[in-house]
Order: C-alpha cells, then sequence, then structure tokens
C-alpha cells in the first residue's frame, strides 16, 4: 500500500517546492504569478491523472495502477486492480477541486497576475509533474505498472510517456518564466 500512495507526497512536495520559489520571488507590493500558478498547477495535475486513468486504464484498458505487481488475469485481482484505480481517482478529484478551490480565491484578490500563458504554462507543469513522478517512480522504480503491460516492448511505451512528461514540463515552465528572465 505504502508504494501505491508514495507518489501523492512526492507530488505534494514538488508543489510546495514550486510555490515557494515563485512565492520567494515577489514583494507584497508588485503583482503575484504564485496565487495562478498554483491554481493552475493542481488543475493540470488532477487533468492530466484524470487523462491518464479515462484513456490508458478504462478505454483502451493498457493498465492498472499495480497490474504489474497484480496482474488482472482473475476476477479477484481485477477487483483489487480496480480498488487502486478508484483511490487513484479519489486523489485526482482532490487535486482537481483544489485547484478550482485556489482559482476562484483568486478572483477575489487585487494583486494576482492572470494571463492565459501563465495559467497554460501551469497545467502543462502540473500534468507533466505528474506524469514525470509517475514514470519515475512507477514505471521504473517500483515498477507497479507499464503504460502498456501487453506488449513485445513495455518499456518503449514507457519511455515515450516520459519523454512527453519532460516535453510538457519544458513547454509549461517556458510560459511560466516572464520573457525577460530568459
Amino acid at each position: 500500500m505504502v508504494k501505491v500512495l508514495l507518489p501523492f507526497p512526492v507530488i505534494g512536495l514538488i508543489i510546495i517546492l514550486i510555490n515557494r520559489y515563485f512565492s520567494s520571488r515577489e514583494n507584497e507590493t508588485e503583482l503575484k504569478t504564485g496565487p495562478l500558478l498554483t491554481a493552475g498547477f493542481f488543475l493540470g495535475l488532477g487533468m492530466g491523472v484524470f487523462l491518464d486513468g479515462i484513456l490508458l486504464h478504462q478505454l483502451l484498458q493498457w493498465h492498472q495502477i499495480i497490474s504489474n505487481v497484480l496482474p488482472p488475469d482473475t476476477l479477484l485481482n481485477k477487483q483489487v486492480n480496480t480498488f487502486w484505480d478508484g483511490i487513484l481517482s479519489l486523489f485526482t478529484w482532490g487535486f482537481t477541486v483544489t485547484g478550482l478551490i485556489l482559482l476562484w480565491r483568486l478572483f477575489f484578490k487585487k494583486n494576482v497576475i492572470i494571463t492565459t500563458r501563465l495559467f497554460v504554462g501551469s497545467l502543462l507543469l502540473g500534468w507533466g509533474i505528474f506524469n514525470a513522478t509517475d514514470s519515475i517512480l512507477n514505471h521504473y522504480i517500483l515498477q507497479l505498472h507499464n503504460i502498456r503491460d501487453i506488449t513485445e516492448n513495455p518499456m518503449l511505451y514507457n519511455h515515450v510517456f516520459f519523454a512527453f512528461a519532460i516535453v510538457l514540463i519544458l513547454v509549461g515552465w517556458r510560459l511560466v518564466i516572464p520573457k525577460k528572465a530568459l
């Protein structure tokens, strides 16, 4: 159980570090980017996990959260895998609701920068950091599942998924960093 839940504190730590990085660069009198970045990050994280769950787990049925450890080859194993997919969905719902609450609170603040560039960048960062964390922990270190379990080369799918995560992070980072800082 600890293995399955390990990515969530890691993602939480990443969120805290990113928020502190952007918050430390702002003083009280200037406009802030941190609040929108944090809200967008949570929403991107939630949307990324929902897309992964809906597309890869349910529609394509390529894997489930612990399908490498407990292959869903019996009804009981399928039920256990589905249970852990449900736990993942609960955390995802929590991330998404947190993002919505943070986004809602932005509209009542006067010193917050709200731009499409910053919002889209933070969404991509959240999605990319989830995918990268999922790849590093669940695919490579803990080996809980592969992106595609039943294939001749499951590592190829894992590598492509991880590369996509890096692209999301790089594009997201490029969008959230002010142009004058580049």
